[in-house]
């Protein structure tokens, strides 16, 4: 029986435990790790608090842990984590830089853990439909992916807009897109970003091996009270297919991406659904992308 422990009392943390709670584990939530005691968890009536990391890793009953913390400290708790032999499922952006995120990526390949990597619109059923009709060759040779993400400013987490801390828009927020737009057209080159229209508006292009083009357009900073809503049109020689959230019903994608998570963690396999090296290629368009902003040129995908 697995006893989960999560780390970060923030709004991810809570939506974690939500997640586990939907699968019927939420008395299995052992520990709340966060210098936050007070927080309310009302999906983890079992689970204790802790301020300390190194509790929640020399519990030898916690073998599932979720991180949920600001992304500068990614790195730090996943690796040691993963050093510690526990399953790992780490909020996205995997890191704030690219050089943490290969760090995590290593720490993983020794780890007789499994790390998976929670870039949730994985997740999001309409998306899913858009991937498995695109995998299924219906709509011919891929060309063009277009994506949105659009929402007010997090009110719930200030350090959201602290780019040193968050990584800005491009890497928070955007990371989403750029990781859909990579799972259709490959091997992203080139990325340009630019500031359009009402203030914090930002479409970016990405340039893909072998001709695929890519677009998304971004904005963390809409109105308050905007209702949040994000898109994705998939074409190819053949046809198109698309999916707007939230027009499309679905399911808690936190609770389909947790279910995913455990059934790897039962049968000791790597999720191939979420590999660390397209969380790592996500966050480097992210990174080009908001290096394109700052500067003004089209940046190359490291």
């Amino acid at each position: 029986m697995h006893a989960i422990a999560i780390v970060g009392g923030g709004n991810m943390g809570r939506t974690h435990a939500g997640a586990w709670s939907e699968l019927g584990l939420g008395d299995r939530i052992r520990l709340i790790c966060t210098p936050r005691p007070g927080s309310t968890f009302p999906h983890a009536p079992s689970a204790r608090f802790v301020t300390d990391l190194d509790d929640v890793l020399s519990d030898p009953a916690v073998d599932i842990i979720s991180v949920c913390t600001p992304t500068p400290s990614h790195s730090d708790l996943a690796i040691r984590a993963l050093d510690a032999g526990k399953h790992v499922l780490l909020e996205k952006p995997i890191a704030l830089t690219t050089d943490e995120a290969e760090e995590i990526a290593a720490a993983a390949a020794e780890s007789s853990g499994i790390l998976m990597v929670a870039h949730v619109v994985r997740f999001f059923e309409g998306y899913q439909r858009v991937r498995t009709e695109a995998e299924s060759g219906r709509l011919g040779v891929l060309r063009t992916a277009r994506a949105s993400r659009l929402s007010a400013a997090a009110a719930w987490a200030s350090w959201l807009a602290d780019e040193s801390r968050s990584g800005g828009t491009l890497v928070d927020f955007a990371i989403h897109d750029f990781d859909q737009l990579n799972l259709f057209l490959g091997r992203p080159v080139a990325v340009t970003t630019v500031e359009t229209g009402s203030p914090g508006r930002l479409e970016t292009t990405v340039e893909y091996q072998g001709g695929g083009l890519g677009q998304v357009v971004t904005c963390a900073d809409m109105l308050a009270g905007s209702a949040f809503s994000s898109s994705l049109e998939v074409t190819g020689d053949a046809g198109t297919s698309s999916s707007r959230y939230p027009d499309a019903p679905q399911q808690n994608p936190y609770a389909r991406q947790a279910a995913y998570f455990l059934r790897c963690v039962d049968a000791g396999v790597q999720p191939d659904y979420c590999r660390t090296e397209s969380a790592i290629l996500a966050l480097r368009v992210s990174v080009a992308a908001r290096e394109s902003l700052h500067s003004g040129r089209t940046v190359d995908v490291g």
